[in-house]
């Protein structure tokens, strides 16, 4: 019986068996539709899964993690798996024994029903993982550099300042960079290539570049959100951070990388401290470079030696871009139109901007009436021309509401008064704006001066005023504002346009109608300028509103009752006209505070200017007076603060000394410039310690018969101009009432110490001028025809010793002109460094073999140009031929020049643009040929012949602050 269990554990195993798989078999039906809920299942997961992880890598720019990968793609795969079992098990059904549910292949449908069950598991299995993912994408790594969209490459006219930032950017000593310049000049523009410079596979030496727009007004928790997202910070060290745990965060990220910080629009310095940028030039060689429209910015920001400034386009940059924007089509569309785009173009004066908002807004006209019509109205109405007011202004006026208060706005408003590309001294600026009450929190009229000098400062770092062409051999500075920025200024100052009238400027050949004048009752300042002219008027006009009236007109006369209705009037500046006479109502005008009649033709003062007691300027240079002032009319205006009478010759020595008399009552008089012509005004004036301390301007004219003056010590004067003092031998230094020998330099105590110009002029009998070492800070000297001078300083010191201040001989020096000194041998014993000088001009001084350079004067990098002749030029004499080789570059001949523009056929031409980089431009006249000092001063051809010996400046475009006899000297021996 052994062998019974055997068989029937065989048997037992057999029918387990058997009853195994046909249970599989008899459940393969219900297990395969639960196959398929659970496959249907798995792929709503795997739509949720995947929309999930393409909705954070399109719109959050993440990548999928490994895991979420890896699952998507078992899912994939499971998804094949089950669809072929699927198929099989279906294939297998359709083959079973005809009229049973039994399998025709027992043994392959057995394997089929077990396999169904693992894959329901299988697929269950990855609907849990798929539903508990807590991620499925994670941020991607940062890229170098994000691409900032630039709308055109290369970009026009920006290749300079973009190649010196790059070079910068290379330079291992810089570490922050400075691109300044007005509005709409492109400094964002070249920021833009500098970060998409980064994109070049070739360049690699930086870990990452962040880009941060920070704007007005400065906002640190969105700049350090900003570079927040670049250096993808986690949430978990960020949220409910305060802001010095966010700094210390972005600080400690940032110093393990090497990094470029792109900073864009900086109003006001950041503290780069507060918001976690670690300080430069600890060795990672990282470095921030940024843009803004103010140069104090750029000081604020460390950045004081790496300093771009972005200026506008040159005229064939600016028409490049202009015809790029409007389109070959348009340009096409007519033969005249190119011309005209030309015209329009030159209209933007090269501010990228304006080019391209004018471009787009003519790139729809087709016809040459169109284009005329906009030129016109680009140039009288600006504002009306298709998004000027909404692109272009608001853009600008940005730098414009940055100003930090309401004085500084309206000087700069005030600006706009003046013509497209005129040029004026700072100084009158700053006379206007005190006589317009601008600066009226300070009483004293030196404080409001200083303060007028900070605003020019402020008003230039902010690019809303720009440094002109100072005349050569003229005091001071010249400013202008660029026309687009002035008819920006124009536009806010009329309340962007909504008061057309508020500021009437007027400038060019015009005749204004009576009816035009009836609309300027609104006007709250009028500016009237070259051949305007007003048509005769049947009733007296109305100006109830106005404050200013600027009238620089030819053969300017007033109407019949001009002044009549002008009850708020504060500013009348008529300088520089043909006019003869002045109404007697102008005494009605009781508001008046600035009157300026300088460069008039007017024969005489009417008694009734005695009767502005509120008048605080009164400016009478360059007048040829007929008859005496009036008695008691200077005195009478008790408000007056500043007297200005240069270059105006007063009848007789009795009316001279009769005006410092009335001067000196004047309680508030504080700024006096005047000129006497005789020993005994001289001692009046220098007697009058009120006088002396409040006069700023001393001009001395002795004919005959003074051979020495005396000069009380200390004075308050800031220019000295001796001219036509023929036998004048010596100048003396009185310290009250001790003498002092000049010649052996006296007492420290005795020093001019505010004396800034000094012009000698047809001084024959001059000797030299050892008194002006008493004059440290002085900046202007110009000598012209003294007989005997041999020396300008005749040293009897020891070497490099210094004045009193601690400053050496002419530290301040900006201008020298030595003119007709025929023996002058010597300007100063020993050589000096001279950091501050610009211009020196020599002419007709054969003797003078040396100038008293020092190697420094090359380090100051200051010095623009030396004018001489050739013969003289090459004849000096160098101790260091170093120094000779440095600045021949910079010695500039007229008299070649002026041969090379008499050449029929000239080798080397003489173009506007080459004499332009030498400060001088190139004209044609009817009198001949004509080099000109821009803009206001010429050299004129005196002879139609064709070897003039000499040049005179023509006075056409001269400044009104220069009086006639600072206006004209020749240029002999120049060959």
């Amino acid at each position: 019986m052994d062998f019974v269990s055997p068989v029937l554990d065989i048997a037992s195993r057999i029918c387990n068996c058997v009853g195994d798989r046909a249970d599989h078999l008899r459940r393969l039906p219900q297990n395969l539709k639960s196959l398929r809920t659970e496959r249907e299942k798995l792929e709503n997961v795997y739509k949720d899964v995947t929309e999930r992880v393409e909705r954070e890598e399109n719109l959050e720019k993440k990548k999928r993690t490994n895991v979420v990968g890896g699952w998507i793609q078992r899912v994939e795969a499971m998804e094949k798996e089950v669809k072929e079992l699927l198929d099989r098990c279906d294939e297998e059904n359709q083959k079973k024994c005809f009229g049973t549910c039994c399998p025709r292949n027992c043994r392959a449908g057995y394997k089929l029903a077990k396999m169904v069950p693992e894959k329901m598991d299988a697929v269950a299995e990855l609907q849990s993982e798929g539903r508990n993912f807590q991620e499925v994408a994670v941020p991607l790594p940062s890229p170098l550099v994000i691409e900032r969209p630039l709308e055109e490459k290369p970009v026009v006219g920006l290749d300079s300042p973009f190649r010196e930032v790059w070079r910068l950017l290379q330079d291992k000593q810089v570490g922050s960079i400075g691109i300044y310049g007005m509005g709409g000049v492109g400094k964002t523009t070249i920021l833009k290539e500098i970060n998409n410079k980064f994109l070049e596979p070739s360049i690699n030496d930086f870990d990452i570049v962040i880009w941060v727009v920070v704007s007005r007004p400065t906002n640190l928790e969105r700049v350090q959100e900003t570079i927040r997202s670049r250096l993808q910070i986690p949430d978990d060290r960020w949220k409910g951070s305060e802001e010095d745990d966010k700094a210390a965060e972005i600080c400690r990220i940032l110093k393990t990388k090497k990094f470029v910080l792109l900073l864009d629009d900086i109003w006001e310095p950041l503290d780069l401290l507060r918001v976690g940028i670690p300080p430069l030039g600890d060795g990672n060689q990282s470095k921030i470079v940024f843009t803004t429209r103010s140069a104090d910015v750029c000081g604020g920001m460390a950045a004081q030696k790496s300093i771009i400034k972005v200026e506008c386009l040159k005229e064939k940059e600016a028409l490049s871009l202009f015809q790029a924007k409007v389109g070959e089509d348009t340009l096409n569309s007519h033969p005249d139109i190119p011309k005209l785009a030309e015209m329009v173009a030159k209209e933007c004066k090269g501010l990228p901007l304006a080019i391209i908002i004018i471009a787009r807004a003519m790139a729809s006209a087709k016809t040459p009436e169109e284009w005329e019509r906009n030129l016109q109205k680009l140039r009288l109405y600006p504002k009306d021309v298709a998004g000027t007011e909404n692109d272009l202004f608001s853009v600008l006026a940005f730098s414009y509401d940055s100003l930090p208060d309401e004085a500084t706005k309206s000087c700069f408003l005030y600006c706009s008064l003046f013509p497209e590309d005129y040029q004026i001294p700072s100084e009158h600026f700053i006379q206007l704006w005190i006589g317009e009450g601008f600066l009226d929190e300070y009483d004293d009229i030196q404080e409001a001066r200083n303060q007028g000098g900070k605003i020019i400062k402020m008003l230039k770092h902010a690019c809303l005023l720009e440094v002109g062409t100072t005349p050569f051999l003229i005091d001071g500075e010249y400013l202008k504002m660029h026309d687009v920025i002035r008819d920006m200024a124009l536009w806010l100052a009329c309340e962007k346009g909504k008061k057309k009238n508020k500021f009437v400027v007027i400038d060019g050949v015009r005749l204004i109608s009576a009816q035009e004048v009836q609309k300027w009752k609104d006007a709250q300042r009028i500016s009237l300028w070259n051949k305007t002219s007003i048509e005769e008027l049947r009733e007296p006009p109305c100006f109830p509103n106005t404050e200013t009236i600027i009238g620089r007109m030819p053969n300017f006369v007033f109407p019949s009752g001009f002044f009549t209705n002008m009850s708020v009037i504060r500013v009348l500046d008529f300088s520089n006209v043909e006019l003869h006479k002045l109404p007697t109502e102008i005494g009605n005008l009781a508001t008046l505070q600035y009157l300026n009649l300088s460069g008039t033709m007017i024969e005489y003062l009417p008694i009734e200017l005695k009767n502005l007691k509120k008048l605080r300027f009164l400016m009478l240079d360059r007048l040829f007076l007929v008859r005496p002032l009036p008695n008691q009319m200077v005195s009478s205006l008790s408000s007056l603060q500043l007297f200005s009478m240069k270059s105006c010759s007063i009848r007789s020595l009795v009316d001279e000394i009769m005006l410092l008399e009335e001067l000196e009552q004047l309680d508030h008089i504080n700024d006096i410039s005047i000129m006497l012509t005789s020993i005994q005004s001289i001692q009046r004036f220098f007697k009058s310690h009120k006088l002396g301390r409040s006069t700023t301007s001393l001009q001395l004219r002795f004919r005959s018969g003074v051979n020495q003056v005396q000069l009380v010590s200390p004075s308050c004067i800031k220019e000295l101009v001796l001219e036509r003092c023929y036998e004048l031998e010596e100048v003396k230094i009185i310290h009250f009432e001790k003498q002092v020998v000049p010649s052996k330099f006296p007492n420290p105590q005795c020093c001019f110490n505010h004396l800034l110009s000094v012009r000698i002029n047809a001084c024959y009998k001059l000797l030299n001028l050892n008194w002006l070492i008493h004059a440290p800070k002085l900046q202007y000297l110009h000598i012209e025809q003294s007989e005997i001078m041999e020396k300008v300083i005749e040293d009897e010191r020891s070497e490099g010793s210094e004045i009193e201040s601690g400053l050496s001989v002419f530290s301040r020096l900006i201008c020298l002109a030595l003119l007709d000194l025929p023996k002058l041998e010597s300007i100063y014993e020993h050589p000096l460094p001279f950091p501050s000088l610009r211009w020196i001009h020599v002419r007709d001084c054969p003797r003078l073999k040396k100038l008293p350079f020092d190697s420094r004067i090359c380090m100051s990098k200051k010095l623009e140009k030396i004018i001489g002749g050739q013969e003289w030029w090459d004849g000096l004499e160098w101790n260091d031929q170093t120094l000779m080789h440095n600045l021949t570059p910079i010695f500039f001949n007229p008299w070649e020049a002026y041969k090379m523009l008499k050449a029929p056929n000239p080798v080397h031409p003489i173009t506007r643009q080459s004499l332009i980089s030498t400060k001088f431009e190139s004209y044609s006249a009817d009198n001949g040929n004509l080099l000109q000092f821009p803009p206001y001063s010429s050299l004129i051809q005196t002879t139609t012949g064709t070897s003039p010996s000499s040049f005179i400046f023509s006075t056409a475009h001269l400044p009104s602050s220069l009086p006639h006899s600072e206006q004209r000297f020749n240029f002999h021996g120049t060959r």
